[in-house]
């Protein structure tokens, strides 16, 4: 139960996170940084597929509600959902080189720093991509991904040292 109402805690915190402090922050009009898909990342590794993908929607879907964007969020956190076992997989060369709680405090920080770089950069390509739906500015939207992804990984890093120990 105690697991429950942590993550319930994180969820909220995130998108209240998101919505009133990082939204307002668009630095030169590239840098718009992410940080809600923390807790799809932070999800234990043992979390069914099924609940990782409904808990990937609800989230998304909650940030598109609060940010007017028509499934746009919703779109790239189910999609890094899904990808998340083969992400782990990808990265991980044997079951016991990481722990059941994919946090940086209970993992190798290169491992952490690779998990953490995937998804970000995939959730930003998905969504900004579908934001502009045309290839035609194709370097820019790249430009963009790539800005908003270091921030928001720098931004997630530094909320391991700060916030999320456990």
């Amino acid at each position: 139960m105690n697991v429950i109402i942590k993550y319930f805690v994180m969820f909220v915190s995130l998108v209240l996170i998101q919505i009133l402090i990082l939204n307002q922050v668009q630095l030169g009009g590239f840098i718009n940084p992410y940080i809600y898909i923390l807790f799809i990342i932070l999800l234990p590794l043992n979390t069914p597929r099924y609940l990782v993908l409904l808990l990937g929607f609800v989230m998304g879907i909650t940030i598109d509600t609060f940010m007017n964007s028509l499934g746009i969020h919703t779109a790239a956190c189910v999609f890094i959902a899904y990808l998340r076992p083969f992400i782990v997989r990808l990265i991980s060369n044997r079951e016991e080189d990481r722990s059941e709680y994919p946090g940086l405090h209970q993992n190798k920080l290169i491992w952490f720093l690779s998990y953490v770089s995937i998804m970000v950069i995939l959730h930003h390509t998905v969504l900004f991509y579908i934001e502009v739906f045309t290839f035609s500015g194709f370097f820019q939207t790249l430009y963009h991904v790539v800005i908003s992804s270091l921030f928001s990984i720098f931004i997630i890093v530094l909320s391991q040292f700060i916030i999320f120990r456990r």
